[in-house]
């Protein structure tokens, strides 16, 4: 699935949170599942797609992430919880 996509993964419910964007989900959240991607993600073990957002363009998506990135940690959880209150791994959902 190519689309630019904005995503939070989650180490566990209210666990440490990555932002990302690409324009590749399924490809890229597959990565970060099975720890090919270095860094972040692989060290503190954030494998559970918490929430996404499809953009039409990588420019929106990526000025979406760089918002999200700023906000509080409070709003992010908010974010995420207006739409997977139980924390879900949506993963399969994108595939």
């Amino acid at each position: 699935m190519k689309q630019p996509c904005v995503y939070i993964l989650a180490s566990r419910r209210n666990g440490t949170l990555y932002v990302g964007v690409t324009s590749n989900p399924v490809q890229r959240i597959w990565q970060h599942k099975n720890d090919l991607a270095d860094g972040f993600t692989r060290k503190y073990a954030i494998h559970d797609l918490v929430w996404f957002e499809l953009h039409e363009t990588m420019e929106s998506a990526i000025g979406r992430e760089k918002s999200i990135k700023e906000w509080q940690r409070a709003w992010k959880l908010k974010l995420i919880e207006a739409s997977n209150p139980q924390w879900c791994d949506l993963y399969d959902s994108i595939c």
